[in-house]
């Protein structure tokens, strides 16, 4: 068994960057990637095992699980290793159950409490985490919501591996400068509401440069005219926006990572959603939950008054990746 690799399976660029960090520290023998094509218009010049194409249907969900499934390579695998909470997590999560193959899951417990919010991620997470034989969790929270469900796997707490990527960049500072993603699902029915609030805050806070870079859901680009005093750009390499981060005052976001990556250097969190499965955040007064867009223009003023952070990141210490693979070459099968 210590012979055979680990299939690593990725298809978004949040889940490269979370698998990133591992593959760095593993020898090339020990690991093959399979890239579920989710995000091939975000992601570039990844050399990979095998690739997943998505057909188009009707329902795309659909599309990404049976294709997960059915294309899922043949191999002779220690195991297979699974991030975070897509329908390509999922889908080969499930086919690796199938196939009897030993599954890692890689950020492991995170929980809202509603399967609607954020949906459908909530419900893939809860499924993975149930059929995976190690679960890694990010935080002791997860891993007592994994305990709490009485999981078949063992758990881990091991930070989450997003953080590693950030260790060596320079500290922080505090520039004129709002750094804005949206993108969710949960969100797309009001995108127009959230894009014209973030212009009102444009025009008020002149003092401010708005930078949104646009994500290529046609959900969300349809909306880019609203924004004429907001700097829309396309969306930006990781360490672009990662330099971005670094200098912002603030964050307005809807991303499960840059509630993660914006804690790690202590900036202030607007997310803008009705719950999160990162709570500790909120604990901690790196985030703060916008649960509609006709609250964003008040919690921005309040926050923008005072930016400081007292309490340290609650979501890992930049060496997951490590810890993980320490785990992992340790075992005894």
């Amino acid at each position: 068994m210590k012979n055979k690799p680990i299939l690593l399976c990725f298809g978004t660029r949040p889940e490269w960057l979370k698998i990133k960090p591992l593959i760095k520290i593993m020898d090339r023998s020990e690991y093959k990637l399979l890239f579920t094509g989710q995000h091939t218009d975000l992601l570039k010049d990844v050399e990979v095992d095998y690739k997943i194409t998505i057909s188009e249907n009707s329902n795309r969900l659909d599309s990404i699980i049976s294709d997960c499934m059915l294309q899922f390579p043949n191999g002779d695998f220690k195991g297979v290793l699974v991030q975070g909470d897509t329908g390509s997590a999922f889908g080969c999560a499930l086919a690796a159950f199938n196939r009897k193959l030993r599954i890692y899951y890689l950020e492991a417990g995170l929980r809202s409490g509603n399967l609607q919010h954020p949906y459908p991620e909530e419900g893939y997470r809860q499924m993975i985490a149930r059929i995976a034989d190690v679960n890694f969790a990010p935080t002791e929270l997860s891993s007592d919501n994994l305990k709490s469900e009485k999981v078949h796997g063992e758990s881990f707490v091991v930070g989450n591996s997003v953080l590693d990527n950030l260790v060596d960049f320079p500290k922080p500072t505090m520039e004129n400068i709002i750094l804005i993603t949206l993108h969710r699902r949960e969100n797309h029915h009001w995108m127009d509401k959230w894009f014209e609030e973030i212009e009102k805050l444009a025009i008020e806070y002149p003092q401010y440069t708005f930078v949104l870079p646009i994500h290529p859901n046609p959900n969300v680009k349809k909306h880019r005219h609203i924004l004429k005093n907001v700097t829309v750009v396309e969306p930006m390499e990781h360490t672009h926006m990662i330099n971005t981060l670094i200098k912002s005052n603030l964050i307005i976001s809807d991303s499960g990572g840059l509630q993660e990556e914006g804690s790690f250097f202590n900036k202030k969190v607007i997310v803008c959603r009705k719950t999160t499965e990162r709570p500790e955040g909120i604990d901690t007064g790196h985030l703060h939950l916008c649960d509609s867009p006709n609250n964003l223009y008040g919690l921005f003023g309040k926050l923008i008054k005072n930016s400081y952070i007292s309490k340290s990141c609650p979501y890992g210490d930049g060496n997951t990746s490590k810890k993980v693979l320490e785990i992992i070459r340790n075992e005894k099968l």
